[in-house]
C-alpha cells in the first residue's frame, strides 16, 4: 500500500475544492517493440522493461523478490514479486514516505543509487546509497517485502553500492564500492570493501578490509568496479562485481575464496558477462550488460538478473537501463552467465518453475489505461523528489493536479514541478492523456510531458494567451533553453469547454504529436520530431525517460 498517497488523500479531504486545478480523466499507454515470437516454454528479455536499473534479486522459499534503483524519483526503490523469475508484479516501494530520506533538490541523476535486497530469519533488508544526501549509506528493514519498510538506519561508511550477505552461521557482512587504500593509481580506480554487520544492533563492527583493489586484472587499470554481491556455493564464497562503467564497456567479473575475508582469486576466464567485444553495428543490439546478481533455485540451478540497454541507433536509447534475466552455467566451479562473444538472447527457455502470469506484463507488447479512480496511485507512479505538500489527488472523477510555479526545467530552484511520472517501457509507444474541460490562466500550461531530465523533455498541453486557448508543444533541448522550454507549435482551440486528448507517438528516434477534441479525431501538432534528445547519449546521465500529467502556472 502506498502510505504516502493515502496520507495526501486524508489531508486533501479536509480542504475545500481547489480553484484552478486541472483534472485528467485517463492516461493510456500502448507499446510494442516487435522482435521474435515467444513460445509457450519461453520468455522475453528484458523481463522488466524500461527504467529499472541495477537489479538485485533473492529467493525466499518459492518466492522471488527484486529491487531496482530510482535516483531522484519518489517513491523510491520499487519492490517486485514473482514465482517464476519471469513475470514480475510491483508490490510496493521501500522508500514511500517523504520523511524517510531527504533527497535534497539535486539533479535527478542523484538520490537513491543501486540497492540490494537480502533476507534472514524472517526479516528483509535493503542496503542502499543516497548519493549527495547527508547520510550516505543506509539499510531499511521489513517483515513484509510489500511494506511498510522502516526508516533508514544510516551507516557511516565511505563508498556506494552496499550489499548485505548472511552466512550459514547467521553472521552478516557488508560489501561495497569505495576509494582504495593509499593513493589512487588512475582515474576510476576503486576497490571492493568488506566489513561485518551486527544485525541485532544494526551497525557495522570490526575492521574494514579491501577484498579487490582495482578489478579482476589490476594491471589493465579497470575502471569503476561497482555493484558487488557475495554468495556461497559448496565450500566457496563468491564475490561478483561489475567494472568498466555502466556504458558499453560494462562487464561482470567473478572471484572466489575459501574464507569470506579472502584472499579472493579472480577467475582466469573473466568476464562472466559482457557485450563489449561485439560488433557495434550488429542488428538489434543489447549493450552495457553488467551489475548482475546470482540466484539459486530450489532445484539447484542458477540464474542471474542484470542490467542492459537496447539502443535503437548507435548508443542511443530512451528507456534507460533495464532488467534482464539469463541462466547460469558452471565451469570447473566458476559461474558463467554468457560465454564471451555471445549475444544476449531476446527469447529463450523459461526457468523450470510453474508459470506465474501477472495482470499487466512488464515485458513484450502490452497496453493499459489508468483512470485514477482508486483512493491511491498505483505504486508505479512517481514524482520528482518527495512532495512537500499535497498537490495531487485521485478519486471518482480522475486525477486532480494543482499547477506548480516550478516548471520541469526548474527543479534546482527549490520548488517541485506538478508532474506525475510513469516509466517509458518501449521505444515504439503511444502515450495519450485526456484533460477534462479546463480554463487555463494566462501563461499556464497543462498537459502531457515526456521527460528525460531537467534539460531534455517535451510537453504537449493546453495553454492560454491573449489570443485565447490553444494546444501548444514545448521542447527543452539544453540547459541554455528557458526552464519552461521553447514553444515548437501552437494551434488555436475553438473553446476550452470540452475535453482535449493529447498524444505522443514514439518510434525510436522519431516523435509525432497529436491532439483531439472529438473522440478518435486526431489532428497533427508536429511530425518527425527528434526523440533522440531523450536518450542518455544526448541528454547525459543514466536514467530513463518517463511520461505523465503535468501542470505549470507561472
Amino acid at each position: 500500500m502506498n502510505r504516502f498517497v493515502l496520507a495526501l488523500v486524508a489531508c486533501i479531504a479536509t480542504l475545500p475544492a481547489w480553484a484552478g486545478d486541472a483534472m485528467f480523466t485517463e492516461v493510456r499507454y500502448a507499446g510494442d517493440d516487435g522482435g521474435p515470437a515467444v513460445g509457450s516454454t519461453q520468455y522475453r528479455n528484458p523481463v522488466v522493461a524500461g527504467f529499472y536499473p541495477d537489479p538485485s534479486a533473492i529467493r525466499v522459499g518459492d518466492d522471488f523478490y527484486l529491487v531496482t534503483s530510482t535516483f531522484g524519483y519518489f517513491p523510491g526503490l520499487p519492490i517486485f514479486h514473482s514465482r517464476d523469475l519471469v513475470s514480475w508484479r510491483q508490490i510496493g516501494n521501500a522508500i514511500d514516505r517523504p520523511s524517510q530520506v531527504n533527497y535534497g533538490n539535486d539533479e535527478l541523476t542523484r538520490g537513491l543509487f543501486a540497492a540490494s535486497i537480502s533476507h534472514h530469519d524472517g526479516t528483509f533488508y535493503i542496503a542502499n546509497t543516497c548519493f549527495y544526501c547527508d547520510g550516505g549509506n543506509f539499510i531499511v528493514t521489513a517483515k513484509d517485502p510489500g511494506g511498510p519498510w522502516s526508516d533508514p538506519i544510516w551507516l557511516k561508511f565511505e563508498g556506494i553500492d552496499p550489499s548485505l550477505f548472511f552466512d550459514d552461521d547467521g553472521s552478516a557482512w557488508m560489501v561495497n564500492n569505495g576509494i582504495p587504500e593509499g593513493k589512487m593509481r588512475y582515474d576510476g580506480h576503486r576497490a571492493i570493501w568488506l566489513q561485518q554487520f551486527d544485525a541485532a544492533a544494526k551497525k557495522l563492527v570490526g575492521p574494514r578490509k579491501v577484498l579487490v583493489d582495482g578489478g579482476a586484472d589490476p594491471a589493465s587499470k579497470p575502471e569503476h568496479i561497482e555493484g558487488p554481491h557475495l554468495f556461497k556455493r559448496d565450500a566457496y564464497y563468491y564475490l561478483t562485481a561489475a567494472e568498466g562503467g555502466t556504458g558499453e564497456q560494462h562487464a561482470q567479473m567473478i572471484w572466489r575464496s575459501r574464507q569470506i575475508t579472502g584472499p579472493y582469486e579472480a577467475w582466469s576466464g573473466n568476464p562472466v558477462l559482457t557485450q563489449r567485444d561485439l560488433d557495434p553495428a550488429r542488428a538489434y543490439p543489447i549493450t552495457s550488460t553488467g551489475h548482475a546478481q546470482f540466484v539459486e533455485l530450489k532445484d539447484g540451478s542458477w540464474w542471474a538478473v542484470f542490467l542492459a540497454t537496447r539502443p535503437y541507433r548507435g548508443n542511443q536509447y530512451n528507456l534507460g537501463r533495464e532488467t534482464f534475466l539469463l541462466p547460469v552455467t558452471w565451469r570447473d566451479g566458476w559461474p558463467v552467465i554468457l560465454p564471451r562473444g555471445e549475444r544476449v538472447p531476446v527469447v529463450l527457455e523459461r526457468p523450470a518453475l510453474p508459470r506465474d502470469p501477472q495482470p499487466v506484463p512488464t515485458s513484450g507488447p502490452f497496453e493499459w489505461t489508468e483512470r485514477f479512480t482508486a483512493d491511491k496511485l498505483p505504486p508505479q507512479w512517481m514524482t520528482i523528489h518527495p512532495p512537500r505538500r499535497a498537490w495531487f489527488a485521485t478519486g471518482s472523477d480522475g486525477l486532480r493536479l494543482t499547477p506548480s510555479s516550478t516548471p520541469l526545467g526548474g527543479t534546482g530552484s527549490g520548488g517541485q514541478p506538478a508532474y506525475l511520472a510513469h516509466r517509458l517501457q518501449h521505444h515504439r509507444a503511444t502515450l495519450t492523456a485526456t484533460l477534462a474541460p479546463y480554463q487555463p490562466a494566462p501563461g499556464e500550461l497543462v498537459g502531457l510531458a515526456l521527460f528525460q531530465n531537467e534539460s531534455h523533455h517535451y510537453i504537449i498541453g493546453v495553454e492560454r494567451s491573449e489570443h485565447g486557448a490553444a494546444v501548444a508543444l514545448y521542447r527543452r533541448a539544453s540547459k541554455d533553453d528557458p526552464a519552461t522550454g521553447k514553444r515548437q507549435a501552437r494551434i488555436d482551440l475553438p473553446s476550452s469547454d470540452q475535453p482535449v486528448s493529447l498524444r505522443l507517438q514514439l518510434d525510436g528516434a522519431r516523435l509525432d504529436v497529436f491532439y483531439a477534441v472529438e473522440p478518435g479525431q486526431w489532428k497533427p501538432v508536429a511530425s518527425g520530431l527528434d526523440a533522440s534528445l531523450l536518450s542518455t547519449d544526448v541528454a547525459g546521465g543514466f536514467i530513463g525517460a518517463t511520461f505523465g500529467p503535468y501542470a505549470f502556472r507561472p
